[in-house]
């Protein structure tokens, strides 16, 4: 798996598959009556992202992974530029946690599915597209 094709669709709500389809039925994370509304098929190769249930827990795991990495990046600025005291660190942080959540939420699922499913370039033409040629 290279980063590269990860990074693409795990931010750019994308099939893993194809990076032509939308995982998620709607591309803004912040609409929060509808941010968690997954395809169950990709629209555009048919790759099913409903695997099994129970399937995405394991994004639980990489949430946490990107929430760590969050830490350790702001943490870093923190204590080398800003050098802003820990309680205000604190009330930046964890607030930023509370923005970033329904978009940690659907990268985490996204890169989770990722681990599972490769992209493959001959899997990138629509089948609506063949469907329309034939």
């Amino acid at each position: 798996m290279k980063v590269w094709e990860l990074l693409y669709s795990s931010f750019g709500n994308r099939c893993p598959r194809c990076h032509k389809g939308k995982v998620f039925k709607y591309d803004n994370p912040y609409n929060l009556k509808r941010f968690d509304e997954m395809n169950t098929t990709c629209p555009c190769c048919g790759e099913v992202f409903e695997r099994e249930t129970g399937f995405y827990y394991g994004a639980m795991y990489v949430s946490y992974a990107w929430m760590a990495g969050w830490f350790i990046v702001t943490f870093t600025i923190n204590s080398f530029f800003i050098q802003a005291e820990l309680l205000h660190y604190l009330i930046f942080f964890f607030l930023s946690i509370l923005i970033l959540s329904p978009m940690t939420f659907r990268v985490s699922r996204i890169t989770w599915l990722n681990f599972f499913v490769k992209y493959n370039p001959d899997k990138s033409k629509c089948i609506k597209d063949k469907v329309e040629v034939s």
